[in-house]
């Protein structure tokens, strides 16, 4: 069978898993949901309500329904694409999504590029000496940055630059006594676009902040990844053969060694995509940054079930794509791998 056959199903394969995931995680969340403490008439009308408005709320929310028929409807609105209503505002839970998104998006984009960047240069700096002085620093910076709270690092981030210094606001997305600018949602695209400077000024310097506490926190993952597979490369038989060829380290290192260690970092962007959700939540909450992990941490004090579900399953959606995607480019990178 040829590699594009095998890529064929292979990509195929990812596909047809992918629903199975989305409705895995769906039905666990629906049913979490449902057993976990609390009540959403308690967090709508509170606990002194009458118990007649109470009983009326509960059968216009369709939480009097039996389990199994909440969950069927559930399912059937999923597939039509229609994640229902907000219990507390009456809001299409899409919209709220859509009005969110984009937030984290921009978020997560400008600190994933900046835990590449502090994280690949980590990992580079003790190849040229290995077990040298650089080398030592660049180890506990991937341990440290990796082992560092979000929420703790996130205030004493705070606590310096914005307090302190006053260089950067303590939180929130866009300065008050301005318009936001109007389009994807993405403030600093849009701004650009428009060429409202003012606008871009505003919303980058309450992105400095918050995006650089992130990509610091996950830099560790790439500053470990890269120096694990560089020097497992560097003792490989062809990188050997390289050095007999009477090639210059330096030489060595850029062309043979390094494309081969950077291929199994490809894959950890992916997991790290993951491990954005996780501490964007903290991060948002922190400073307050309007995205959909901040969303969904309202939605779960709130009891919000119709919203708890679609924003998990938006996410998931979105992780499982971009795996998808990494394990793809991986596939067409590496010759190495078989389906």
């Amino acid at each position: 069978m040829s590699r594009r056959r095998e890529l064929t199903r292979y990509v195929g394969a990812r596909l047809l898993l992918a629903p199975v995931m989305l409705w895995l995680i769906a039905s666990l969340v629906f049913l979490l949901l449902r057993v976990a403490p609390g009540d959403p008439i308690d967090a709508l009308l509170g606990t002194r309500a009458p118990e007649a408005a109470r009983t009326a709320l509960r059968h216009q929310l369709g939480l009097d329904l039996p389990l199994p028929a909440q969950y069927g409807h559930f399912l059937v609105d999923l597939v039509r694409g229609n994640l229902g209503e907000s219990l507390t505002n009456q809001t299409p839970v899409s919209e709220i999504i859509r009005q969110s998104l984009p937030a984290s998006l921009e978020l997560g984009a400008v600190a994933l590029v900046i835990a590449a960047v502090l994280g690949l240069a980590a990992g580079f700096s003790g190849i040229a000496r290995p077990e040298g002085k650089l080398d030592l620093a660049g180890r506990l910076y991937g341990i440290g940055t990796y082992a560092l709270p979000p929420f703790w690092a996130a205030m004493v981030v705070q606590l310096i630059f914005a307090v302190g210094l006053g260089w950067f606001p303590v939180g929130g997305r866009f300065p008050p006594t301005l318009v936001p600018p109007s389009g994807s949602g993405f403030y600093l695209l849009d701004s650009l676009l428009a060429g409202n400077l003012q606008q871009f000024s505003g919303s980058l310097r309450h992105l400095v902040l918050p995006a650089a506490t992130l990509g610091i926190l996950l830099s560790g993952i790439f500053d470990n990844a890269l120096r694990l597979n560089l020097r497992r490369a560097l003792r490989s038989d062809y990188v050997e053969a390289a050095r007999s060829r009477g090639l210059s380290e330096t030489r060595v290192v850029l062309r043979h060694a390094l494309p081969n260690a950077l291929l199994p970092v490809l894959t950890i962007t992916g997991i790290t995509v993951a491990s954005l959700i996780g501490g964007a939540l903290l991060i948002e909450v922190t400073f307050s940054w309007p995205g959909i992990a901040f969303r969904l941490q309202e939605a779960i004090s709130q009891r919000d079930y119709n919203l708890v579900q679609g924003i998990v399953v938006v996410v998931a959606a979105l992780v499982v794509l971009v795996s998808v995607t990494v394990d793809v480019l991986v596939a067409l990178l590496d010759p190495r791998i078989r389906f």
